[in-house]
């Protein structure tokens, strides 16, 4: 297919793993490596605590657990650490059936059907205080992460809202990334472009690839339809961005970081027990993917170029 590097996200599968080892990262790697596959993301299952994102007692020696990972991540040569800021509810969606073309089956969200229910834990808690706990974080790891050589990519709220059963959300808009990357400027303060949530934030797809540029650290190649509190997944051909457009500016902003087909449809033979993450949307997604490429190497008439990295979504099992 010519997939040359992998993403590692158990959360996916239903592993809850998050505190890693450094010889259980050594030895993930170096399974990829015999099969000429690079480890080039560490996605959501990191050592990542609501104490860290909610500012609360405690968080410091979450922080330090952290600081580690980075440093383990870069001794094994762990090139990018995706992480959110989503506290209380992390990934959301309220439908998992919707069916679409030849039968097959996406995800979607309704904020209306999240809505009511007991309250959560740290519902009081305020937007300020959250940016104060992200600032703190950012001020904490990003030299770190420097000194590893790793670089971080914060995932958008999914979705993209103000809040979810009443916890604040904060890295919603191009502008509440503005502010993150501002916080610390460095490349290794950088955004994971999910462009499924930033079609459902309502921006042109291409130009916030554009304007991000060298900041996007790694990339979700997807798309939604419908607005950040009602929308469903579609085929990666089928959705209202221009996907070559959006292909065609990541090329063009010298992208060349790893980039994942991200969510896919469920199709027939295939039982829907992991929504967005079965095989053969997937096999599907990476082709179109690399028709994409093409088509941008031909739009430049030819001239060499650098290929973001195109990753199946892969266990750590």
């Amino acid at each position: 297919m010519g997939v040359t590097s992998a993403v590692v996200h158990p959360l996916e599968i239903g592993d809850d793993k998050t505190n890693w080892t450094y010889d259980e990262l050594k030895g993930m790697s170096n399974w990829f490596e015999e099969v000429g596959i690079d480890l080039s993301v560490i996605e959501g299952s990191v050592p990542l605590t609501d104490r860290v994102r909610l500012g609360l007692d405690g968080r410091d020696e979450d922080i330090a657990e952290f600081k580690q990972f980075l440093r383990d991540c870069g001794a094994v040569g762990i090139p990018v650490v995706c992480y959110d800021w989503m506290a209380g509810v992390r990934w959301a969606r309220t439908e998992a059936h919707v069916e679409t073309r030849g039968g097959a089956y996406t995800t979607g969200y309704t904020d209306e059907r999240m809505s009511g229910g007991p309250e959560i834990d740290h519902a009081d808690v305020t937007r300020d205080q959250l940016w104060d706990a992200l600032e703190h974080f950012l001020t904490e790891v990003v030299p770190v992460a420097e000194e590893a050589g790793v670089k971080l990519g914060l995932h958008p709220a999914d979705p993209p809202i103000d809040s979810v059963r009443g916890i604040p959300r904060l890295a919603n808009s191009v502008e509440s990334y503005d502010r993150i990357l501002d916080i610390v400027d460095s490349d290794h303060n950088g955004v994971t472009f999910c462009q499924g949530n930033f079609a459902a934030m309502g921006v042109d797809v291409p130009e916030a690839i554009r304007h991000f540029g060298d900041r996007i650290n790694f990339a979700h190649f997807r798309d939604v339809e419908g607005e950040a509190d009602d929308f469903v997944e579609t085929w990666h051909d089928d959705g209202p961005t221009d996907m070559l457009a959006a292909m065609q500016a990541f090329e063009d902003v010298g992208f060349d970081g790893p980039m994942r087909p991200d969510h896919v449809p469920t199709m027939a033979g295939e039982d829907n027990s992991n929504p967005g993450y079965h095989t053969k949307g997937r096999l599907f997604a990476v082709g179109y993917m690399r028709g994409l490429l093409e088509q941008t190497t031909a739009n430049r008439g030819g001239s060499e170029g650098r290929e973001p990295a195109v990753n199946p979504e892969t266990s750590a099992d």
